[in-house]
Formats: C-alpha cells, sequence, structure tokens
C-alpha cells in the first residue's frame, strides 16, 4: 500500500509541473471504513445476514479505497485500488490475481454527446455501490449483492437528450475482470430517463433485467427504487425488489429505511437455506451523521427468511455502527 500511494502522489506531482499554465485535473481520493457489527437475536455470534460486506463480528475493518483519476477535455483514466476485507469481497471472483484492482479504465469524449470507455467498470446494474461512502446504509442488499459487481470491456455512453442517456457494452463474461477465459463475450445496455434507469444484461444465456431509480418527493424526503429479475443456467436465478426512503432533518443527519423481498429461483444459494424457492424480507433502518468528512452511521437489520437461514434460525436481527472517512 505505501509503493500505491507513494507512485499516486508522485504521479500528481509531476503532472502538477508539467501543466502549471493550465487547469489540474488529477485528483486523488478516497475512503476509509471500519465498523462494529453484532447479533441481537437468532443464529450464534458470527451469524451475519446472507448480503455482501459488514458480516464480521465485533469490531472489523472495511477497506481502504484509493481512486487516481486524470479527466482531460478530450481523455482521461480511473484507477481505482482497493485494499481491505471489504475489498477483497468486491474483488474476489475476479479471474486473476489483481485483487486489489476495484476499477481500471481510460475513457475518450469523441464527442458532446458520446464517451468511450475501455477497461474494468463498477457495475451499471441497482441502486448500491461498492464504496460505503456512496451509499445509505452500510450494509448492503440481497439484489445488489447477488448481481454483478464489475465489468471489463468496452462501453459506449450515448446523450440523447437533455434528460435521456444510452449506453451499450460489450464485456468479458461476468466475473472475468482481467481477461476471457473463454472466448464468450456479455452484452450490456442501459437507457436512462431523468435519473431513472433500466438495465440490461445478456451472458451467455443468462440475463439480467434491472431498474434503478429515485425521486425527491420533497426538498428532504427521497425516496430510492430497485428492482431486479436475473435468470441464470438450469433456470436458477432471483428476483427482488427494494424500497429507500430517506429523509433530512438537519444538515448534518438523515434517517433512512431500507425495505427488501428477495426470492430464489430454483435453488441459486443466495439466500443459504439449501431449498428451493426460498425468500427473505430484509429491513434495515440507517441513520447518517456527518461531521466533517467523517460520516457515522448506526444501523439495525432484521433478516426473515422463508427457510432456516441463520444456522437454524429463521430471522436474525443484528446492529452495526460504522465510520465512514471521506478525502
Amino acid at each position: 500500500m505505501k509503493k500505491i500511494i507513494f507512485t499516486f502522489l508522485l504521479a500528481a506531482s509531476f503532472i502538477g509541473t508539467a501543466q502549471e499554465k493550465e487547469e489540474k485535473t488529477f485528483s486523488l481520493s478516497g475512503t476509509v471504513d471500519t465498523y462494529f457489527r453484532g447479533n441481537i437475536s437468532g443464529g450464534n455470534y458470527d451469524t451475519a445476514p446472507g448480503s455482501s460486506f459488514a458480516n464480521q463480528s465485533g469490531f472489523a475493518l472495511g477497506m481502504i479505497n484509493l481512486v487516481a483519476a486524470y479527466e482531460g477535455e478530450k481523455v482521461g483514466f480511473v484507477a481505482d485500488m482497493v485494499y481491505g476485507p471489504r475489498g477483497v469481497d468486491a474483488v474476489f471472483n475476479s479471474v486473476g490475481n489483481s485483487s486489489i484492482v476495484n476499477q481500471l479504465y481510460a475513457y475518450w469524449n469523441v464527442s458532446d454527446k458520446v464517451k468511450l470507455t475501455m477497461g474494468n467498470f463498477n457495475t451499471f446494474l441497482g441502486y448500491e455501490v461498492i464504496s460505503p461512502a456512496a451509499n445509505f446504509n452500510y450494509s448492503t442488499s440481497y439484489l445488489f449483492s447477488y448481481g454483478p459487481f464489475s465489468h471489463t470491456g468496452l462501453k459506449a455512453d450515448f446523450t440523447l437528450s437533455e434528460n435521456t442517456s444510452l449506453m451499450l457494452a460489450i464485456m468479458n463474461p461476468t466475473d472475468a475482470t482481467e481477461f476471457n477465459p473463454t472466448g464468450n463475450y456479455a452484452f450490456g445496455a442501459q437507457l436512462g430517463f431523468s435519473d431513472q434507469y433500466v438495465n440490461f444484461l445478456y451472458d451467455s444465456g443468462a440475463y439480467e433485467v434491472d431498474f434503478t431509480g429515485g425521486f425527491d418527493v420533497s426538498e428532504t424526503f427521497f425516496l430510492g427504487i430497485n428492482a431486479a429479475y436475473f435468470s441464470g443456467d438450469e433456470a436458477q436465478g432471483f428476483y427482488g425488489a427494494a424500497l429507500y426512503p430517506q429523509i433530512a432533518t438537519s444538515d448534518s443527519f438523515k434517517i433512512g429505511l431500507r425495505t427488501e423481498y428477495f426470492v430464489e429461483d430454483g435453488d441459486f444459494g443466495a439466500i443459504g437455506t439449501g431449498v428451493e424457492d426460498s425468500s427473505v424480507f430484509a429491513t434495515t433502518l440507517t441513520g447518517n451523521y456527518t461531521i466533517g468528512s467523517l460520516t457515522i452511521i448506526p444501523e439495525l437489520r432484521l433478516d426473515s427468511a422463508s427457510e432456516a437461514a441463520f444456522v437454524g434460525d429463521k430471522a436474525l436481527s443484528s446492529f452495526a455502527l460504522a465510520a465512514v472517512y471521506s478525502f
């Protein structure tokens, strides 16, 4: 990590010296996060919800996320590195050994309305993302956890009008983020209108349709929405929906609720019951208290499954307290 940080800082120094008379467009940003998680009832000490991230017991580590970016008028790049347990979970299915690379891509603004991006980029599917600073909830949903995290390929973003956008992509198979081991390719598309997005992914017979959006009900009340259907091999897959109502009570404090219903289609293995057509209803009450660049996130979560998904129990209630620093 010392070598990575030194390399980023050295690159920033060289670019700044070479472009003293130009606007500086190199940036180094990121996050650091850590948390405490414990069960209130259900399962045993180390039983955790069947979703990604924030699944360790007691005081635990998230990750350090370093993002180096150069944004030129026509071309640029992003090098996004993660290190720590959350980072390992985010890239664990990568084919290869570069387990710290979260995103690595270059782009070309062909015109004001067309942008080409090639490399490894986080998925366009779903409401939530890998970075804890970009999510309202600290733990993640089942819908996010069992969709793809990242893709490697070539995508084209088109601005069709002031409120309408289109993205088309050709990519390696899902989770093959460093090279293509099969010779097959996946295809993706996204149609956006006024911050509402319909997403589609096709990958070797499997496909996923996803809707992600949200509305400002008032100046202080926001409602986020996510719904998805995935059909995999042998008619196995999942579907579900989640709502994200959030209220700002002051400039420094917000409170939100994530309610999610998630169903396995066949024995997909997402919930962990080993029973076909299992389902889970998860409710997460989360607060965000901001102190400068630090966000304190207390979270109360209740997962209730149709089968015994939590070491002999159908329900699990847990509490988490996270600290996320952004820079």
